[in-house]
């Protein structure tokens, strides 16, 4: 459940603006592109991921190709598609090698299929790039869950002691 809210937010905010330039946003010129993310963030990847597809193809620009790209690594994450979800991360990195989602999404995958040594290698090229973003935390947080889990050292007695004593 959190990595689902943690990969929502990461599609929400590639598909409103990237890299902290708040004057552009994307969908005022490719509507596919933001209604993908809209159904994404409605959990229906399926419907978004083919919206976004659209999308990539209308882009106008190396931003939307890239926000498309973004959204597609995500929404295969969600789905569970492992393989497609990596495909577009690579892309991504391939054309911004200073994508911190791509790496948040592959850090994602990667602690889901156990590779706990790739996942500790994207989080650590992700922190790098945003050491603050929240959903870069939080797959620091599954990581660190589960490569070093908390182990109970506290015991508890239930055993009640004779009063006669």
């Amino acid at each position: 459940m959190i990595r689902r809210i943690t990969l929502v937010a990461v599609i929400f905010l590639a598909s409103t603006c990237m890299a902290g330039e708040l004057t552009y946003v994307a969908g005022v010129r490719n509507p596919s592109l933001a209604e993908g993310a809209r159904h994404m963030l409605a959990g229906r990847d399926e419907k978004g991921i083919e919206l976004t597809l659209l999308g990539l193809r209308a882009a106008d620009g190396r931003r939307e190709e890239e926000i498309a790209l973004s959204n597609l690594c995500a929404g295969y994450t969600n789905l569970g598609d492992y393989e497609t979800a990596l495909k577009y991360c690579d892309l991504l990195l391939a054309r911004n090698e200073k994508s911190w989602r791509a790496y948040n999404s592959k850090a994602f995958i990667y602690v889901d299929t156990k590779q706990y040594d790739k996942a500790e290698s994207a989080l650590i090229k992700g922190e790098a790039i945003n050491p603050g973003a929240t959903s870069m935390k939080i797959a620091r947080a599954l990581f660190l869950d589960a490569t070093q889990p908390v182990v109970e050292e506290i015991e508890v007695d239930d055993r009640q002691k004779s009063i006669e004593q």
